[in-house]
Order: structure tokens, then sequence, then C-alpha cells
């Protein structure tokens, strides 16, 4: 018989099946208490990334990647005649750089009972800070260590109850001289209840008309990094407005040239072929099968939008760490070359769909002299198309002065760099063992 079933229905169901086997996964009172047993140990980050070095061309990739045409990070010759006398990486970048690091693991009894926990429970950044210390230079092979800070029970709007957790990311080079601390919270939420809440459901596709983009375009055609043109602190007064920048409409090729750039492959990874059959094997709970029955990973709300659906949201949505690239980049443009950008902090409040734009503001929130920085703290906004604001934020950037000149990072904690050069010393004694 034949079966004339619509495709869309039979589309449907497969992913209802689907969705029906990711509910199995829940966020239990059983894994949050263990994972408890996880805070405050450091252990180091065994990932390869995309990149495990910054070369010239990893580093322009990377900006490219987030959509940051700044010549201080894409084009080797320019740096050359800056004060860093080369290029250097846009400051997110350290965060998702990595070579693996050897190190002592997790104690024997803690990673027996936590194995497999949260395990297909749906996890999505929804904001973070950054602390640098020095750029990161052409050359620099990065390894880190990692660590669980804290974690809190909340009744999301969205999810109903989430875990929000704080993880530690201590990023060196290899000579142990610690670049940055990327601090990433994340909100682990169970499927079911994201899609049952259709909180999300009634929000259309973004659509544009020739007027829209009239004034999209307006804003990019004056954008520009400010560059050799240093800004001095003294001529920085409160009150002072950021220039506007956008970001979009955002496309599954948004998508794909920020993971050219580098980003999204760990700890799970986006494999093909032979290669993705032996990870489907290694985390199965992350492939689910499309609507033609193909598995693909979990991953892929972020282009796909029919699973993005499934899981409760009316389209698919970019990654939060994006959004906290383009922030730096807006406010490395205002800067200048001469600046150091030394904190960053962000939150992900509304989710950017496909098609939706982002509008870029900010203000100088304070000016100071602290340590001997002339330092300036600004606010930070991002508000869509519809008038929403998606994600806020705050940068610490120490300004060049007219009286003390060019402006140097704050040095790292004492106890911090101990704890990096005890690390590093680890991973090079165990290196030396692995090659006897």
């Amino acid at each position: 018989m034949a079966d004339d079933t619509p495709d869309a229905l039979k589309v449907d169901e497969r992913l209802e099946k689907e969705f029906e086997k990711a509910l199995e996964y829940r966020l239990t009172d059983d894994d949050i208490e263990l994972a408890r047993l996880r805070l405050g140990i450091d252990t180091p980050n065994r990932s390869r990334e995309l990149f495990s070095e910054a070369t010239p061309d990893a580093i322009r990739n990377w900006a490219m990647g987030v959509g940051d045409d700044n010549p201080l990070y894409i084009d080797e010759d320019y740096g050359r005649g800056t004060r860093w006398g080369s290029q250097i990486g846009h400051g997110t970048m350290i965060g998702h750089i990595k070579s693996p690091m050897l190190g002592d693991p997790m104690p024997a009894d803690v990673k027996a009972r936590t194995k497999g926990i949260f395990r297909g429970v749906h996890v999505f950044v929804s904001g973070g800070t950054w602390q640098w210390y020095r750029p990161l230079y052409p050359g620099d092979r990065l390894f880190s260590f990692k660590g669980d800070e804290s974690q809190e029970v909340k009744e999301s709007e969205f999810a109903g109850r989430s875990l929000i957790r704080v993880r530690r990311d201590v990023v060196m080079n290899q000579r142990a001289e610690v670049l940055g601390v990327y601090r990433i919270l994340t909100v682990s939420t169970e499927r079911k209840k994201a899609r049952s809440t259709g909180k999300y459901a009634a929000i259309e596709p973004a659509s544009y008309t020739d007027d829209d983009y009239e004034r999209i375009d307006a804003v990019y055609a004056q954008e520009a990094p400010r560059g050799a043109d240093a800004r001095y602190w003294e001529d920085v007064n409160i009150g002072d407005e950021l220039d506007p920048m956008v970001k979009g409409p955002l496309t599954v090729t948004e998508m794909i040239a920020f993971h050219a750039g580098g980003y999204g492959f760990t700890p799970y990874g986006l494999r093909a072929s032979r290669l993705g059959y032996k990870n489907r094997q290694r985390i199965k709970a992350f492939y689910i099968k499309n609507e033609q029955g193909v598995y693909d990973v979990a991953q892929r709300l972020h282009w796909d939008s029919e699973w993005a659906k499934a899981i409760g949201n009316p389209m698919a949505y970019d990654y939060g760490v994006l959004r906290q690239a383009w922030f730096y980049h807006h406010v490395a443009d205002w800067a200048g070359d001469d600046a150091c950008i030394i904190a960053l902090e962000d939150s992900i409040r509304k989710f950017n769909y496909m098609g939706d734009v982002q509008f870029l503001s900010g203000k100088v929130k304070d000016k100071r002299i602290e340590d001997g920085h002339h330092v300036v703290e600004l606010e930070l906004h991002m508000v869509n198309q519809r008038d929403t604001e998606t994600a806020f934020g705050s940068a610490t950037v120490s300004l060049p002065s007219r009286e003390t000149g060019l402006p140097v990072f704050p040095a790292v904690p004492v106890d911090l760099q101990r704890t990096a050069a005890a690390m590093y010393a680890r991973h090079i004694e165990l290196a030396r063992e692995a090659r006897r």
C-alpha cells in the first residue's frame, strides 16, 4: 500500500521520536549534588582545539570568523608598526586555542562518582568574564587548566529549573606566562522543560525591506577601528558614547565562518565521516537523528531550525561566545591600538535567532587612576531589530595618558602565577617521562 502521509507530517513524527529519546536525559538532584564534589578542583585541559598555536593565519581567521577586520589582528605587516611590534590576537581568542596539557587527573573517587552526570542535558552559554594580563602573539602555544568555581540552582522563565555553573579557565603560553582568565557561565536545562513552556513560539522570523537594510548598511559604512590615532585618557569624559556598531542579520553562513575561525571543536567535537562515526560511539547522547533519519550532533540547533524548534525555540540561534567576541570588537575599535583591554563581563539575556540583527551601543561609565593605570569603565548594550536587549556587559580599558605614556596590562596575581607555574612544571615532567 502506498504511503500517502504528507512529507511534512512524516518529518514532524521523526523529529518527535528523536526528541522523546532526548527527554530521557534529566537534570536530577543526584547529579546536582555530585557535581559539588568537583568545585575547586583544577585539572589540566587535555583537549586540542582546531588551533593549538597562535599562528598568524589562526589569529587572522579567528578575527575574520567573528567579523572583525581590525588590521592589528588580520595584517601581519601592520602590527610591526604598532606599540606591540607584531600582529596580536583578538582577546577572546585565548579562550579557544588549546594544546593538550598533561597533568594530574581529577581524584579517582571524584571522577568515578561524577562520571556521566548531566549526560544529554541541554547546556548553553549565558555569559562570562574575561581578565587579560598580556597580549596573544604569533607563535604562542596555549595551554590551560580548568575547574568549576560555583553552581546554583535557579528557576528560569524559559526552562523551569536550571543549574547555573561557573567554570574558570586559566590560559598560559609555552613559557608558563598567564595570558588571561576566562570564566564561563553556563545554564543547564532539561529539553522537556525548555520545550513545554512555548515562551518563544510566537516569535516570527525577521524580514527586511530595502529601507531596513539602508539603516543597517549605514552603520556598517561608518564603522572603523580607531587604529593608530591614540585615545588619551585625559580626552575621555563620563557619558561619552561609543560609535554604534551592527552585527548581522545572522545567517548559517555566519555560523560556518565562526567555526572556520576556530570555535566549537571541543569537548564534543564536529567530526566528519569515519571520525564522526567514532565520535558517535564515544558520546552517543550527543548524536540525535534528523528528519531524514541521519545521526547528527545536538549542537546543530545553531544552524538547523527544525531541530531548534523540536527543543523549544522558533528557529536556530547563535553562540553566546560569538556575542562576547562582538562586545570585544566594539571596545577594541573604540579604544585604538595603544590601549590595553583588561577586563570584559557580559550577560547573554535573549536568543539571537537566524535573521536577527544586533545593534551595539555603549558609553563611558567611569574614569579613574588606579594603581598607576589610567582606566575607563564602559557600559555595553546589544539590542535586536525588535528593540529587545539581548545582551549587556561592561569593559575595563587602560588608555594612554599624556602624562605617563603607554598603558600596560596589570600584573598577574602572585598566587595565580604560582599555580600556573606548578601546573606547567607538572606538564613538562610528564612530557619528559612519556619520551623516555
